[in-house]
């Protein structure tokens, strides 16, 4: 087997398994892990497209170099031996490896460590957010996402006062123990780009029984912070708190 040969064999396979691997993540719904839902179509498409096109140039185009196959001093037997043994381990490795963090591994949803780096309590995504749409609607059916803009464009407490919330997300740590974001990801491309939003809820001694990363699901009313020296002066009260599964979309658009 010619190193040349190896070289198209592996280009080929790798290709194929990208290619494979982002048709079936569309397919189950979970290419919305990484992307906008509104590019999925855009992207099994050029998937294909660019699959194919990559496909032909590992088999069309001549590659660079020669092989190494043969050796003038001496018996080219063991150098070819192990040089063929080392290229199909080394290809066989790297076919493996894709496979497993492609087709095998299930795909990971963002944590809250990537919601702290990303500064989740002043998300630059919400400066220009439109909420006039939400100013008297029915607060109850509000997500993480429009609470997230009403706080960031600062109504007052009078307008936070009173009202009924109902939201889920997964929790992220403050600086005080007493209150927890729970946060969704806004995703306006892929989650590179992904923006943390969260809602500040008052629940003393949550890490008794939760842990960040939890997903849970929050009935209770917007109210001023008990502690009068905290950061955030607007929480949302828990009157319930219950854990939940991740949902099949986490995030928000």
């Amino acid at each position: 087997m010619s190193e040349r040969f190896t070289k198209r064999w592996l280009g080929v396979t790798l290709s194929l398994i990208g290619v494979v691997a982002i048709l079936w993540l569309g397919a189950t719904g979970r290419l919305e892990l990484y992307i906008h839902p509104r590019y999925v179509v855009f992207t099994a498409i050029m998937a294909v497209i660019g699959g194919a096109a990559s496909i032909a140039a590992f088999l069309v185009v001549p590659l660079a170099g020669h092989d190494h196959d043969d050796d003038d001093d001496g018996d080219p037997r063991p150098v070819r031996r192990g040089g063929v043994l080392l290229r199909v381990s080394g290809s066989a490795v790297l076919v493996i490896a894709a496979v497993v963090a492609l087709l095998v591994l299930p795909p990971a949803t963002l944590s809250s460590a990537t919601a702290a780096n990303r500064d989740i309590s002043s998300s630059s995504s919400l400066d220009s957010a439109d909420s006039t749409h939400l100013v008297g609607g029915d607060s109850t059916s509000f997500t993480v996402k429009d609470w997230a803009t009403l706080l960031h464009q600062g109504l007052g407490d009078d307008f936070f006062a009173g009202k009924p919330a109902h939201i889920s997300g997964f929790l992220v740590a403050t600086d005080d123990p007493d209150v927890v974001y729970v946060a969704r990801f806004l995703v306006t491309c892929c989650a590179v780009d992904a923006q943390p939003l969260g809602v500040p809820v008052y629940l003393p001694d949550w890490q008794q029984n939760f842990a960040a990363d939890d997903w849970v699901d929050v009935t209770g009313t917007f109210g001023v912070n008990p502690d009068a020296g905290a950061a955030l002066t607007v929480v949302l009260t828990a009157a319930k708190t219950d854990k939940i599964p991740v949902p099949a979309q986490p995030y928000v658009y």
